[in-house]
């Protein structure tokens, strides 16, 4: 039996980006329960050199949206990356699962052999075949910033676990 790249793609997005939102809940219910300003957990770091918290889901949304809509053909839209409140952040998930539900899974139709050009127009320009775009580099890059973001929330006291990392499958 084989699986198709839109049931590879969407609904892994749509699985780990609600848990995400779910988690961001928890963590601006902490911050108020705590009376914790919550730019401690938005601005949070792992490490100095790292993204804070805001700009990981930012690019979670990001990889959420664009792996899909070029493996089914679709423009991708560009987000302003101006978030900075927990609302904000929430309604950026929610503005990616919308957009990832209005493809249609007839669009995906040898999405596998499709190529996809990473970085177009830089000197990091690459091009690869929409099968090794979903699976080596979209879903990873997805996942880093998932985990980033349940690691700093995480780390900085919030309770939440495995369970809440997978959310509702």
């Amino acid at each position: 039996m084989t699986i198709s790249m839109h049931a590879a793609s969407v609904p892994v997005f749509k699985q780990l980006l609600g848990s995400l939102a779910d988690i961001l809940a928890k963590a601006e219910a902490h911050a108020a329960q705590k009376n914790i300003d919550p730019n401690a957990l938005l601005q949070a770091r792992l490490f100095p050199d790292m993204l804070p918290l805001v700009r990981q889901v930012q690019i979670a949304c990001d990889f959420a949206k664009s792996v899909p809509a070029r493996l089914a053909g679709a423009d991708v839209p560009a987000y302003e990356d101006t978030e900075q409140t927990f609302a904000e952040l929430q309604a950026r998930i929610a503005k990616t699962v919308a957009l990832i539900d209005g493809l249609d899974a007839a669009q995906f139709a040898g999405s596998e052999e499709r190529q996809i050009v990473l970085r177009p127009g830089t000197p990091k320009e690459r091009t690869i075949g929409g099968q090794a775009y979903l699976l080596s580099y979209g879903l990873p890059q997805f996942f880093f910033h998932v985990t980033t973001a349940y690691a700093l929330l995480r780390h900085n006291g919030i309770e939440i676990g495995k369970k809440d990392f997978m959310g509702a499958f």
